[in-house]
């Protein structure tokens, strides 16, 4: 028989050495949910090759017997952690209580962990070496800048419960600005709520960008926070994002993320954590609930891994399956989240399944979350103040102006060179046309290419107020630009990243409830395609479905609930 562990043989390895590895793995990680671990490793075992595996096995033992190796840890004398599961498959976890009793040293025991559980339960490994190690050496000072001089007496301070300010922690997810633009409204609507309340803001840029021009509070834990926009951008290609396996990729940055966050509340007291889209956050306190100290409030503007239709059987099977995970989280712990704020309207919510067998995503949604409505952070100008806010941002009365952004991240350059090579076209169209391109924060302004009439512009703040202004505006597919445009009734052409999910199916479908923009699949833009659209576009009348305002205060009305 080749079954089970029967493929632990060189002939079975030398017929399907990806089956044995794909086998093998799925013992060494046999928690629900583990497809990312089982992956990542037998990817590297690809990358060994059966040839290695076989010189490895055909060269000569070096482990003694056991009465030996037992001999030799009697005399270990150093502090010894032993970490076994439970549920290793691979080596029995008496093993590791031998060990531990040879050695005189601890022993956790994990129940139903397998043998990969620094991958698996990675915080609790995380902790339980720092715990260990704190035995043995103090632990430095979180932030170098507080810590006392060399020599120096320590010294600290405890404030009374009562005598201590309201403190709020914001994490919004830097993947593009939007995140932070509403949070900041929603901030602002809790501090009218709460006087005094103090808004901390754990933050990595581009954020911090947006957040420092506001004047607001980036804890200095900030520094320590590992760059998911610069992930983001590494997974890239020409205006192609897989935001889903970007995502899944992003998992090690996600663990040194939380256990940034880990550290600080574990250090410092708060009356609230509001993330958005946080990720890091969401998932690993499901994963180790113990670890809730505050009232935690969670936010996002979608809901549900969703399939890219070239990505076959395998891509849903995945998606389902994190799509389960979160599932069966907040089944099992549905109080973790004091509040879940979708930041939209029931009927944004996308009508498809989260995968096969289980629930509709807009009645799961329904039943799990509270709906804000969307917040723009900003009020709308009136029909009136455009001619005045053009004239302030030095738009002439009879000038057509074409804007096109990007967003906070990275990902947008290509679709920048694709409209500037469509410009010369376009002008000939629309004779006199003005375009500027907007690169934001994380892309060089000088890395596009200059033409008579073609202005480039770095990062923009307040670029709300540029869109409100322009006749025609061309951008990605992301949900707070073309949320801006639509709520100020400007005609636009949106391009969503291709293997974009979000852009392709979530953002798409509440774009079309509020009868707003013009969609093109960027592999359809030739100059001259682009160049028409554009001058069928620009100054057209539009009349979009409202956006409702209030969004911010209704989030933060509820969120005041939790001070």
């Amino acid at each position: 028989t080749d079954e089970g562990w029967a493929k632990y043989n060189r002939h079975y390895w030398l017929r399907d050495w990806r089956g044995y590895a794909e086998f093998f793995f799925g013992e060494l990680a046999p928690e629900p949910h583990s497809t990312k671990v089982q992956e990542d490793c037998v990817g590297w075992a690809m990358d060994i090759g059966v040839t290695t595996m076989l010189l490895h096995d055909d060269g000569p033992f070096a482990s003694t017997s056991r009465e030996d190796t037992e001999a030799m840890l009697a005399q270990v004398r150093c502090p010894v952690l032993a970490i076994h599961g439970r549920d290793d498959r691979c080596q029995p976890y008496s093993r590791g209580e031998r060990l531990a009793e040879l050695t005189g040293g601890d022993l956790l025991l994990l129940d139903g962990a397998g043998h990969l559980v620094h991958a698996r339960e990675p915080v609790v490994v995380n902790h339980a070496i720092r715990d260990f190690v704190d035995r043995f050496r103090p632990r430095p000072p979180a932030y170098p800048s507080a810590a006392p001089a060399a020599g120096a007496p320590g010294r600290r301070t405890w404030t009374r419960p009562l005598n201590r300010p309201r403190r709020a922690l914001f994490i919004s997810s830097p993947i593009g600005l939007g995140h932070a633009r509403r949070d900041l409204a929603i901030a602002d609507e809790l501090r009218k709520l709460r006087p005094g309340l103090e808004v901390h803001w754990l933050a990595q840029h581009p954020v911090t960008e947006l957040l420092v021009r506001n004047g607001e509070l980036i804890h200095p834990a900030s520094a320590f926070l590992a760059s998911e926009s610069g992930h983001i951008e590494s997974e890239a290609a020409e205006h192609d994002l897989h935001a889903f396996q970007a995502v899944r990729n992003m998992d090690e940055i996600m663990v040194s993320n939380f256990m940034v966050f880990a550290d600080l509340v574990e250090q410092e007291q708060f009356d609230l954590w509001a993330g958005d889209e946080a990720w890091d956050v969401d998932y690993f306190l499901h994963e180790n609930p113990e670890l809730k100290r505050a009232p935690y409030a969670w936010l996002t503007d979608f809901v549900g891994w969703l399939p890219m239709p070239d990505g076959g059987p395998r891509e849903a099977a995945l998606t389902a399956d994190y799509n389960a995970e979160m599932i069966d989280q907040i089944a099992r712990f549905p109080r973790l989240r004091d509040r879940a704020v979708f930041v939209g309207n029931p009927g944004d919510v996308v009508p498809d399944g989260f995968g096969d067998g289980l629930p509709l995503i807009r009645d799961w949604v329904a039943q799990n979350y509270e709906f804000s409505g969307y917040v723009s952070g900003f009020e709308p100008i009136g029909p009136g103040e455009r001619d005045a806010l053009r004239a302030e941002l030095g738009f002439g009365p009879d000038e057509q102006v074409c804007l096109v952004a990007v967003g906070g991240s990275g990902v947008g350059g290509d679709l920048l060179r694709r409209v500037a090579a469509a410009y010369p076209a376009a002008r000939q169209l629309v004779p006199g046309l003005r375009m500027i391109l907007i690169t934001g924060p994380r892309i060089d302004p000088e890395s596009l290419p200059a033409a008579d009439g073609l202005e480039v512009r770095g990062y923009v703040h307040g670029l709300y107020r540029h869109l409100a202004a322009c006749d025609l505006a061309v951008v990605q597919g992301g949900l707070t630009t073309t949320m801006e445009l639509t709520a100020t009734q400007r005609p636009f052409i949106y391009v969503p990243l291709r293997h974009h999910f979000e852009q392709n199916f979530h953002v798409r479908h509440r774009l079309a409830r509020y009868g707003a923009g013009r969609c093109l699949e960027y592999g359809d833009l030739a100059p001259d395609v682009l160049a028409a659209a554009i001058a069928e576009e620009i100054g057209r009348p539009v009349a979009y479905r409202p956006v409702e305002t209030g969004g911010a205060a209704r989030a933060a009305a509820s969120l005041a609930e939790l001070l």
